[in-house]
């Protein structure tokens, strides 16, 4: 809901064979079908197993770029690596639980490893272990809040960035939500969380400009995704939620993945410090 993602997966197996690398990943040849806007690029995608952030993994991979997919859970790490290989992607996989920092850096080093670089990171990563009025929200859940939605993205950033710099610059986007321009009710720290990667995407932007690193958010709206499923598969909640939206009708994950690439993308080069929202109408504004 208003682009909520799924909490991560509490298991945590093996890297196994998500986590080899792959002969083939610097002599890729991007398929017929596929654009080029970001041939040759290696992008970093965060929680990309399923919903949002395998849509945008996939269409940056459709794109040209080279794309690095990492979830908690091992075994959907694998089927979205070998899905989209299928579709004749440059794609690879490992696990990481964006809360620790080893595993950050083990993520950003296996990217590099593989793939020679990072040109781009989409922090997509978030959770919501609570549900309440804000006052009653335990400690715990604060900060698991705001350790994967937002200090998770800030140290994300910090690891690519010397990268980024190494390769002449990047592009970074951070996955908001319209509930950071409007609290979601009995989802206050949540939307607090959200509110907070607005401020880190213009305080981000501003610093990295000199590095010719861009930084921009996504503000997703009502998404149709596994975490979501409350809001629109049963009649009436999907019907109270549709009149929210100017465009009456609910996103698909495929709604996100265009705009994450265009942000990545030389069209949007002099772009940096923005939000976009993809809400379908919901009107949005601090």
């Amino acid at each position: 809901m208003f682009g909520l993602q799924a909490e991560p997966d509490s298991a945590h197996p093996g890297r196994g064979g998500a986590g080899r690398a792959d002969s083939h990943c610097r002599s890729f040849q991007p398929p017929s079908r596929t654009r080029t806007m970001l041939l040759g690029k290696v992008a970093l995608v965060t929680a990309s197993s399923q919903g949002i952030g395998l849509a945008v993994a996939r269409r940056l991979a459709q794109d040209g770029a080279h794309v690095m997919i990492s979830s908690r859970k091992g075994k959907k790490v694998e089927e979205a690596v070998s899905r989209l290989r299928a579709e004749g992607l440059s794609v690879s996989g490992t696990v990481c639980h964006v809360g620790k920092g080893a595993e950050r850096e083990s993520l950003v080093a296996e990217t590099v490893g593989r793939f020679g670089g990072v040109d781009i990171l989409v922090s997509n990563a978030a959770v919501n272990p609570f549900a309440g009025r804000t006052l009653d929200c335990p400690e715990s859940a604060w900060d698991k809040i705001l350790d994967i939605n937002v200090k998770s993205a800030a140290l994300l950033a910090q690891l690519v960035v010397p990268h980024m710099e190494r390769r002449g610059g990047g592009s970074i986007v951070l996955v908001s939500s319209v509930a950071g321009y409007r609290p979601l009710p009995m989802l206050g720290p949540y939307s607090v969380s959200k509110t907070a990667l607005l401020a880190l995407t213009k305080v981000l932007a501003t610093e990295l400009a000199p590095l010719n690193i861009r930084v921009n958010c996504l503000a997703p709206g009502i998404i149709k995704t596994r975490f979501s499923a409350s809001m629109w598969e049963s009649e009436g909640p999907r019907q109270a939620a549709t009149e929210m939206i100017d465009m009456r009708r609910l996103g698909e994950a495929e709604d996100c993945a265009g705009a994450v690439s265009f942000l990545c993308s030389p069209d949007a080069s002099y772009i940096t410090g923005e939000t976009i929202n993809v809400s379908g109408g919901i009107q949005c504004r601090l």
